[in-house]
């Protein structure tokens, strides 16, 4: 239920937003209500990294924790109570209905909600009839001031499924996420990473504590969302302008600004950064122990740098973990890509093949630093085992400020595809020699589809390009291309011959007439991933 509205009362709302700003600070307090911009919330997030950390409200954790998965899924938002979906009873109107997560096992931390009107913010206070839940639900034990757990936004309310399908979700900590093209959810976003693989310092999660959302009748209008976020060691602000419109084809794209302060020095400060998992593709270790080709909900890590170069680094699911840095100064973009979207290659009823890609557009310039890449070994599908961000050069001290402008695509593809370069459409991984002969030991076979038919299409009949593969550790024995039949892909093989102790930081791409034909593939490879891929 809404503590208070606009609405509620006609009398003392008259010519509000004509008072001096003193007196509107006061009455809305007389309501229940806040003065509301970004820029206060910046302020706040200023001032709040000069005190000391106060963990969020977890109300009864005893009750919580009795809200297990199975609790929790019988616990549903009452669609009638929606705000912004201009039913009756319910206020303010919006273009996309809005419904709350509630506490539950998995998600104990309290988040405040806000709705935003005129520059004033309305809290949205808990309350359990806005969900349908048993009798006997632990969460009917739960006090008035529990809060909830996250939110998300339905689909447009002119739309028919708009009860039933939700299209961008803010839950847990700092993360949210949107589907794609394809009406799929999949990989997620962070507002920030904290010592994420540093050892000897467990990472550090900081959450999205307040939320203050506004929206317009018009669905091809942005939701505008900010976001207070408290940590240990950093607070910060956050608005994101978030783009659906009525075509969904177009996927979902977020503006987002933010302004970050840290209380405490930080090892590794990863900004902008996505989450996926990846289990295993038609290559990879575990591809023994599950019936499906292909389990992941990305397949690559895309990068486009800087200078221009487009990189592709296929990811791995590695017996240990491993983190990979590419420096750069003022990247144009990365994100984490599914390129695979052929259900034959997943079989699955989850739809893989419809997860969407997710790629980071710097709208300011980041400076030098390099976009690292976390993998995590993992044995099943349930963990998000990958991570992508962006670490600045400089050391991360308490009392810096950072302000970043970035925009995030979530989308079937990344959204500026070089037309003038060929991508890598497949990585495959095996024992290395000639097939009928005995295998050498430590040597292995890499087979790299490239595929885009307006550069395939320009090499003249009897020409074959030119395999550039450099290696860190071990010996190329020897590198050549083939036409595939029945399309424009064209395959680059090589066998690598690589001691049992080395890792080997691998990098290929086709050229003709001294001119890149492809992007550069580049991989990290050990005798351990070698083996297991056989």
């Amino acid at each position: 239920m809404l503590r208070r509205t606009l609405l509620k009362n006609a009398a003392l709302l008259t010519g509000f937003t004509l008072l001096p700003a003193s007196l509107r600070a006061a009455r809305a307090d007389q309501l229940g209500q806040q003065p509301f911009s970004y820029q206060l919330l910046i302020e706040r997030a200023r001032a709040l990294a000069n005190t000391p950390y106060i963990p969020p409200y977890q109300p009864m954790p005893d009750v919580v924790h009795a809200i297990d998965y199975e609790q929790h899924g019988k616990i549903k938002f009452r669609t009638d109570r929606a705000p912004f979906s201009g039913q009756a009873g319910t206020s303010p109107d919006g273009a996309y209905p809005l419904e709350f997560f509630h506490l539950g096992r998995y998600f104990t931390k309290s988040v405040k909600m806000f709705l935003v009107e005129d520059g004033v913010a309305s809290e949205v206070s808990y309350d359990p009839s806005m969900f349908d839940m048993p009798d006997d639900s632990p969460a009917r034990q739960l006090p008035a001031d529990s809060g909830y757990a996250g939110f998300r936004l339905q689909e447009w309310k002119g739309a028919d499924d708009w009860r039933s399908q939700d299209w961008v979700a803010f839950l847990g900590a700092s993360y949210f996420r949107a589907i794609g093209a394809d009406g799929q959810y999949g990989l997620s976003a962070r507002g920030v990473v904290i010592n994420a693989a540093v050892p000897d310092k467990a990472e550090e999660f900081p959450d999205f504590t307040e939320f203050y959302i506004a929206e317009t009748t018009d669905p091809e209008q942005p939701v505008t969302i900010c976001a207070l976020l408290d940590g240990p060691s950093i607070t910060g602000a956050y608005r994101f302008s978030i783009r659906r419109g009525t075509d969904r084809t177009k996927g979902v794209d977020m503006e987002i600004e933010s302004s970050l302060f840290l209380r405490e020095d930080i090892e590794r400060l990863g900004l902008m950064p996505l989450t996926s998992m990846f289990w295993y593709g038609e290559y990879g270790r575990e591809r023994m122990r599950d019936w499906r080709p292909e389990v992941h909900d990305s397949d690559g890590l895309a990068l486009w740098t800087g200078t221009g170069e487009r990189l592709w680094r296929p990811l791995n699911n590695p017996p240990e973990l491993r983190i990979s840095a590419f420096s750069d100064d003022n990247p144009r973009g990365f994100g984490l890509l599914q390129r695979d979207r052929n259900f034959d290659h997943y079989q699955d009823g989850v739809m893989y093949d419809r997860r969407p890609s997710l790629w980071v557009e710097p709208l300011a310039p980041l400076g030098k630093g390099g976009v690292q890449l976390l993998e995590i070994p993992t044995d099943d599908e349930i963990h998000d085992n990958i991570g992508a961000f962006w670490v600045p050069d400089e050391p991360a001290r308490r009392g810096n400020s950072y302000q970043l402008h970035y925009r995030l695509f979530w989308q079937n593809n990344e959204p500026y595809p070089a037309e003038n370069i060929a991508q890598t459409i497949s990585t495959r991984i095996g024992l290395g020699g000639e097939p009928g002969k005995p295998r050498p030991e430590n040597v292995y076979r890499f087979a790299l589809s490239f595929d885009r038919p307006s550069v395939m299409q320009t090499i003249p009949y009897g020409v074959f390009p030119k395999v550039d593969v450099t290696t860190s550790a071990g010996t190329v024995i020897r590198a050549f291309c083939e036409p595939v039949p029945g399309g424009n892909v064209w395959r680059a093989i090589f066998d690598l011959e690589l001691p049992p102790d080395q890792l080997s930081e691998l990098r290929v791409f086709l050229s003709m007439d001294g001119q890149p034909l492809t992007e550069t593939w580049i991989y990290q490879f050990s005798r351990a991933l070698g083996l297991s891929a056989t």
